[in-house]
């Protein structure tokens, strides 16, 4: 039996436990689906991607500081998970304030999101693709199941959110993020662009 490339540690189930607790009362945008399935997703996708424990955490816990607390949260993360877990949750952040209905603007933190990502590094590029490839791929599947009302649930246009994610796409291909999370990202886009909008 081929041996795993990494193992998985008792940081890795105290972060699942930690995330599940911070994101228990949520669900993922106007459906029922508890929100943690977002999560974990991610970090399967970064395991699956080659990533290491750090970046597996973090992919567990990129959510909570924007939706769980702000800076404070992202503090704590540090102190529990240490400080590159951190500094990879601030850069996949695109907002810290502690009310989530203090938020800038969706389009424009999604700007300063994608012009921050030309200079981040590797890990927080890896965990961004991944999350930008999970919610991508559930809105295309959504998208193929319920046809264009899906766009109704989102606070931005079907325009505005292909826009985002073709243009974060494009800045993680500058960058030769792996090929194993820019697929299935590239993929969900065309089918968002493919299925009729009318």
């Amino acid at each position: 039996m081929t041996k795993p490339a990494i193992y998985l540690t008792e940081r890795f189930q105290k972060a699942m436990a930690y995330a599940t607790d911070q994101h228990k009362d949520q669900s993922r945008k106007s459906t029922t689906i508890t929100y943690i399935c977002h999560p974990f997703g991610v970090a399967s996708l970064v395991l699956e991607a080659g990533g290491d424990e750090d970046q597996a955490i973090a992919a567990l816990l990129h959510d909570v500081p924007e939706d769980c607390g702000g800076e404070l949260r992202l503090k704590e993360i540090g102190t529990k998970f240490g400080a590159r877990v951190e500094n990879i949750v601030r850069g996949c952040s695109d907002s810290l304030v502690e009310d989530p209905e203090e938020k800038a603007p969706w389009k424009e933190r999604k700007e300063v999101h994608i012009n921050h990502l030309y200079d981040a590094d590797l890990d927080t590029l890896t965990v961004t693709a991944a999350d930008k490839a999970h919610n991508a791929r559930s809105i295309a599947t959504d998208l193929q199941n319920q046809g264009p009302v899906l766009w109704e649930r989102f606070n931005a246009n079907r325009e505005d959110i292909i826009w985002y994610y073709e243009s974060v796409f494009t800045v993680l291909q500058e960058r030769e993020v792996s090929a194993a999370l820019l697929t299935p990202l590239h993929n969900a886009i065309e089918i968002m662009k493919a299925v009729n909008s009318s």
